[in-house]
This record gives structure tokens, sequence and C-alpha cells, in this order.
């Protein structure tokens, strides 16, 4: 009987360290931005995510793959982070009728690292911050080629990253009996949102992010939500006047993740890049309105600045009990209101749901 042995992987990051491990998924190299997610469940869900787009991910927890890989509870309609990093890749799945990860990581072209100490990974992440990297499964690609890839990609801040995951055409996902209209601006959409609010009679359309906001406000809406997304949000200066257009006709606004970035910065506010950001499905946030605690699950590598001046026309929601940083904001003149959070959290805790219940209620004129 032959021991099977899987091929070497190897990890280039830009401050210099280098790691080997095995490989997995498909031969391949990528790079992108080096960054980690916490969750210990959800893993699919995680890497359908487009707001990972141009990602490599390290998950932390260490058993990867257990229950394998099943039809319908993707976020969209590929793996969208450019590479996975994790300790240990289970060819075995509980689930009858699942498919193995790294089959379906083969299918699509991503490569896997496995085997090697992602507590040392998170370490380094979380002390430095994140940073670029370059991955390959690739044997005969050496340590000099994956430099030359590495010095050639480019940093997270000052990149758009939307227009690669957003829709082409409006796209419709209707309900019968319908209650309200809703148009989803596309940076990045999950699906789960348009299932959260199809739950809550919405007929949901979904717009391109370059859309006009003629164009979102000739369907005539019941509310508009701006979706999440990858990328910075400050390049996304023709969104936030679409988004400016949109808050004066006064329909019900509702802004998630990104969304929450873009409408922060059509009220004059800026965004930042965080140090290592929020990823992961236990973030513990404050709603400043209720005095209660939320479990929130978060993706996200900016956020809001705290503004210095006058914020009479703007309230801040909720805070990140972590750092503090801000976590949701309101307009007190217009019915527009976003989290820098998802609510719609697959995987993950339903404390947010109750966000989608304040939308509908501001369609209802409630």
């Amino acid at each position: 009987m032959s021991l099977f042995m899987p091929a070497k992987a190897r990890l280039l990051m830009a401050d210099g360290t280098r790691l080997e491990g095995f490989a997995a998924g498909a031969s391949s190299v990528a790079s992108g931005e080096l960054c980690f997610n916490t969750a210990m469940t959800g893993y699919q869900e995680t890497y359908t995510d487009p707001s990972y787009y141009g990602q490599i991910l390290v998950s932390t927890h260490v058993h990867i793959g257990n229950y394998g890989i099943w039809e319908g509870e993707s976020e969209s309609d590929r793996i969208q982070i450019k590479a996975l990093i994790c300790r240990s890749l289970s060819q075995h799945f509980s689930r009858s009728g699942a498919r193995a990860l790294s089959s379906w990581f083969e299918a699509q072209g991503v490569p896997i690292l496995f085997g090697v100490d992602t507590r040392y990974l998170v370490k380094k992440l979380r002390q430095g911050g994140v940073m670029n990297a370059v991955l390959s499964t690739q044997e005969e690609v050496s340590w000099e080629a994956l430099q030359n890839i590495l010095d050639s990609t480019p940093g997270m801040e000052g990149l758009e990253l939307s227009s690669h995951v957003s829709v082409k055409s409006p796209k419709d996902f209707p309900v019968k009996d319908f209650q309200f209209r809703v148009a989803l601006l596309d940076l990045g959409f999950k699906m789960n949102i348009v299932r959260c609010l199809q739950e809550r009679g919405c007929w949901v359309r979904v717009f391109p992010m370059d859309s006009k906001a003629s164009q979102i406000l000739d369907w005539q809406p019941d509310g508009i939500l701006i979706s999440n997304g990858p990328g910075d949000p400050a390049t996304l200066q023709d969104q936030v006047e679409i988004i400016k257009e949109l808050i004066q006709s006064r329909l019900p606004i509702f802004g998630i993740c990104l969304g929450h970035q873009l409408l922060a910065q059509a009220w004059g506010l800026k965004t930042f890049k965080m140090h290592h950001g929020h990823r992961g499905i236990n973030h513990p946030i404050l709603n400043l309105k209720t005095g209660r605690g939320e479990i929130t699950s978060q993706n996200h590598g900016f956020a809001v600045e705290i503004p210095d001046g006058d914020t009479k026309a703007m309230e801040v929601t909720h805070r990140h009990l972590n750092d503090n940083t801000i976590a949701g904001i309101r307009l007190k003149d217009f019915p527009a209101f976003s989290v820098q959070y998802h609510p719609e959290a697959s995987a993950g805790p339903h404390d947010s749901r109750y966000l989608f219940d304040q939308f509908t209620a501001l369609m209802a004129g409630a």
C-alpha cells in the first residue's frame, strides 16, 4: 500500500516571512491581501462572500472542510477569495451528498495551503497588520519568482474591487404577494441579504453599481438597500454621488458594511484603513439607542472615522466594543441608517436581524 503525500505549497509575505506547507485545490499562484477570519462555522459562506474578493484568507479554526460543501449554502455563484490557508484540511465530511472542499476549490481554480501554524500567522497579522502575500501550489515556482509577483501586487488601500463582483444588468428576486419593492445597489451583495428581505415580503431588484439614481427611482421602489462589497470605499465616489441623490428622494435607505461606509461618506464623513480589520462571527456591538449588546458577524478592513465637527444631522447608533469604532449611524432628517456589520449573518448569530424589521417598518411608514 502506497502512502499519498500531497505536493508542497509556499507562502511569501510582504514582511519577508516564508512558510511551506501542503498543497490542495488548484495548482496555481495567487496574490492579494492576507487577512484572517475567526469563525468556527460557515466556511462555505465565508469563502463565497464577495467582500473577500482580492484577499488570501487564513481560517483560524483548526478543522476546515469537515462537513463538506453543500449546494445552496453559498453567498454568491463562485469562490471569491484568492486562496485559502488553514491548519487541517479534511478530505472526509459528515454530510451525505456533500462534496469535498478541496475538489470544489480545484474546480474553481483556487489554491489551498494547509498544514501550517495558523496561530503563528494570525499573531503576525495582529501585531504587524494585514499585508500582501503570494501563495503558490506549484512546486516549480521559485521564491524569486514569487517575490516578483508580490512586488507587482497592489495594496488594498486605493483599490476599487466592487466592479469585479457587481451584477452587469438588473436582476429580480421576486416573491408572491409582496408588500414592498426593494432596490438593492450591488457593490458585492450576499445572497442571504436577499433571503432576509424576501422573508419580510420584499420583491428585490438588484441594480449594477454604476446604475444612475434615476434608473433606480424609475422602478418606483419602496426602499433602497446599499450592499456590502470589497475594496477601498474611498474609491467609490461615483456611488457616493448616486447615494446623495437617493437620500434626497426621502425613500428609506439601509446600508450594510461597504454600504454603511458609502452612506457615511455621502453625509461628509471619511473612512480609513484598519490595522487588521474585523472578520469573524463573534464581534460585540453596543446599540447606543437601547443599551443592549449584540454579537455580530463582521468582515471589513475599513471603517468610518469619528467625526470632529457638528453631528446634529446624524447620530452614531452602534459602537464596536473591542475598539470603539463606529458600527452604525442614522440620519436625523432622512429615513436612512446603516451598520458596519452583517445582520444577515450567514453563518453567525441572529442578534441583529431586527434591522431588517426596522427597514421594513420605515417602508411601511411606521
